[in-house]
């Protein structure tokens, strides 16, 4: 219980602020998406940190009960599997970024989404 606080602490607090990021600078998350996906090195360089990243968490926690804990194992294995699309099929990055740059709205999915995450870690994490 200890490792899952101290990842709810951590992630939690960073997925609401990206939530809340990406509520109020959506014109700012859309110019990044344009250059992000027009670049194979920054594809790439996601894809690697985003594996490295999924990895560590799996690690040290990859715990499968039915309570909020489940978030965080399920938001490691996630980003293992998007960082092995993103590197061994970046143009489905490109494709899926291209979409979402067709369609704004899906960056306030996004934005709830994040938000909902960071809230539940963090009360969990720090109530």
């Amino acid at each position: 219980m200890p490792t899952s606080l101290f990842i709810a602490k951590l992630l939690g607090p960073l997925y609401a602020f990206v939530g809340v990021a990406l509520f109020f600078k959506r014109p700012m998350f859309r110019a990044i998406l344009k250059d992000f996906i027009s670049s194979p090195t920054l594809i790439y360089l996601a894809g690697f940190m985003g594996l490295l990243a999924g990895l560590a968490l799996v690690l040290a926690h990859n715990v499968w009960v039915l309570d909020w804990r489940l978030v965080i194992t399920l938001v490691g294995w996630i980003a293992i599997m998007r960082a092995v699309v993103t590197m061994l099929l970046p143009h489905y990055i490109v494709f899926a970024g291209s979409r979402i740059l067709e369609r704004p709205e899906l960056l306030l999915v996004a934005a709830v989404l994040n938000l909902a995450i960071g809230l539940t870690l963090s009360y969990f994490g720090y109530f």
